[in-house]
């Protein structure tokens, strides 16, 4: 764990939870197992041998699973001890090499990302679209904590969490929009059963499903997202507030069905930087107050207070 937290692990695990619900909406449900498992993890009372805890976080897209377990390990660690895996990348014969190295002198792209890094946490996003090769790399981190690349190193999960995505289930989860949270649960659970291997699923501890984001979810994360942004522009010189309108504005913008919240900070940087490039070619400066533009255009404009 990091210096921060060096001095009282206990205390500062403790409030990890409510971290997570002050950053993550709509996914109250799976925040306390997951704060649950990183704190016996970072508290060392689970097995040396294996992953300090290992994690399936399955649903719709953009609902927030890989940003759930990188704010947790951002709270645990500190910044940069995540290290991050798209399988889709990972699909054909060479998947295997391109992971643990093709020769004596390659380790491989998992060797490398965790050449001089002691602890931290490791995701592996869409493990559906892993070659099976792959997968049983996976088994071997999961049930022995080790995995031996191409130069005959043997890299140790020990000290590491170890999370999978996947949106296996997502189009039953959308479909049952209606339905309680525990019926959604079973059937992307049992979705996830049918596509992979069950010795795989057995080795994993917590299979969290995250929900459909609603659409006054969206509107809560559009909040989250334009203070981010705002407070990203006020470290650049631009002192701007933000209009209940234009809040109005960028919750409807960004809302998707399907894609839950990641098209939302698109459209809110998108947006919140139009207004800012506008006001600067229009007066040299970008200090006020954002409103709906005038001319009924589907944009942003800076009004001086």
């Amino acid at each position: 764990m990091s210096d921060a937290i060096a001095i009282d692990p206990v205390a500062h695990l403790r409030g990890l939870e409510a971290h997570l619900r002050r950053h993550i909406r709509g996914q109250d449900h799976v925040l306390p197992r997951i704060a649950a498992a990183f704190a016996r993890g970072a508290l060392g009372v689970t097995s040396p041998d294996r992953p300090r805890g290992s994690f399936l976080l399955v649903g719709p897209t953009g609902t927030g699973k890989t940003e759930t377990f990188a704010c947790a390990t951002d709270y645990v660690f500190g910044p940069g001890h995540l290290v991050s895996f798209d399988m889709s990348e990972y699909q054909g014969d060479s998947a295997i090499d391109k992971l643990l190295g093709e020769h004596r002198d390659d380790p491989g792209l998992l060797g490398n990302a965790l050449a001089g890094v002691a602890e931290g946490s490791v995701i592996f996003d869409e493990i559906e679209k892993a070659h099976p090769l792959v997968l049983d790399v996976f088994l071997q981190i999961l049930w022995h904590g080790r995995a031996t690349v191409a130069t005959g190193r043997t890299l140790r999960f020990g000290r590491f969490f170890v999370g999978f995505t996947s949106n296996i289930g997502a189009a039953d989860a959308i479909r049952m929009e209606r339905s309680n949270l525990s019926g959604v649960e079973r059937a992307v659970l049992r979705c996830v059963e049918r596509e992979l291997r069950p010795e795989l699923i057995g080795r994993i501890a917590e299979r969290l499903v995250f929900a459909r984001l609603s659409p006054a979810v969206q509107r809560e994360i559009c909040a989250l997202e334009v203070q981010r942004e705002l407070a990203r522009l006020r470290g650049g010189g631009f002192d701007l507030r933000v209009s209940a309108a234009a809040l109005e504005f960028l919750a409807r913008e960004g809302f998707h069905p399907q894609l839950g919240a990641r098209p939302m900070r698109q459209t809110v940087e998108r947006h919140l930087q139009d207004a800012v490039v506008r006001a600067l070619f229009t007066s040299g400066e970008a200090n006020g107050e954002l409103v709906p533009t005038a001319q009924g255009a589907r944009g942003l404009d800076i009004r001086r207070i």
